[in-house]
């Protein structure tokens, strides 16, 4: 078979001819890889990014020597630019992710409304299903709150992530009511830094990720220009890490943030 433009779809197609050519059901593939039965049947109809552990949990139930894990690994990179490519692969197995949002939402907080906005304000001249393929690609992250261990994600706002209107009202609107559910879950906090917080320990965005691996170092990521760097200096992350801490403590608390996020979408409404 040929692969399809769309990654989800070819993983999904080749977990169903995989099942069908060894007799086995979704319910053991299930069991085998430790995921969910809704999980499994999102991936094999194409509508959820399969993680690293679910592809080699594939490879070791029907024995295909990696197989999965390369295609995987392929379709990991489509819609993304090559030099974000290096960020994925860490961020796919991360035990936390603490990001700094300057003046947009990070990627993988963003509704499809809000992502589409952006690409097409940053690359105007580009045709609708190019934009489409970056926007899945950017959603896709999400995948890695579908693992076994997700990761803790923690976000610190700027308020002009708020206020900044993208995409119009009603994009914001949706934004901020899918930040709401998203601060109700156990493995992501949010906090919003007010403007009356003064000057921010950082002008720019910047993303922290640490490791259960003890030989993973700590990284950071920044990016400018469409361009990000992946750093594992030592005193570079020590750095970001206390800016990371001097801006939570000038947020506000989580349960402000919550309240603070009901408020802006009764403004937007």
């Amino acid at each position: 078979m040929s692969e399809p433009v769309n990654g989800l779809e070819w993983f999904g197609r080749e977990v169903d001819e995989a099942l069908r050519h060894h007799g086995k059901t979704a319910a053991a593939l299930a069991v085998h890889t430790k995921y969910k039965p809704p999980y499994v049947s999102k991936v094999r109809n194409g509508k959820a990014l399969p993680s690293p552990e679910f592809a080699a949990g594939c490879d070791t139930f029907f024995g295909t020597s990696g197989y999965f894990a390369r295609i995987l690994a392929r379709i990991s990179q489509h819609g993304h630019p090559e030099w974000f490519v290096p960020y994925l692969r860490l961020e796919e197995k991360a035990a936390q992710v603490l990001d700094f949002s300057s003046f947009l939402i990070m990627g993988i907080l963003q509704t499809w409304d809000y992502a589409e906005a952006l690409y097409r304000a940053a690359h105007p001249r580009d045709e609708p299903d190019v934009i489409k393929r970056k926007v899945a690609a950017r959603l896709q992250r999400r995948a890695i709150f579908d693992r076994p261990d997700p990761p803790l994600l923690w976000v610190v706002l700027d308020e002009s992530c708020l206020r900044r209107e993208i995409g119009g009202r009603d994009v914001m609107r949706g934004q901020i009511e899918y930040l709401l559910q998203l601060g109700r879950s156990p493995h992501i906090t949010l906090q919003i830094l007010p403007f009356d917080s003064g000057a921010p320990s950082a002008a720019e965005a910047f993303t922290l990720l640490t490791f259960d691996d003890p030989d993973q170092a700590p990284v950071l990521y920044s990016e400018a220009q469409s361009i990000g760097r992946v750093i594992d200096s030592a005193s570079a992350v020590a750095t970001g890490t206390e800016r990371y801490d001097r801006l939570r403590a000038d947020a506000l608390s989580p349960e402000r943030t919550l309240r603070a996020l009901r408020e802006a979408i009764k403004e937007y409404a």
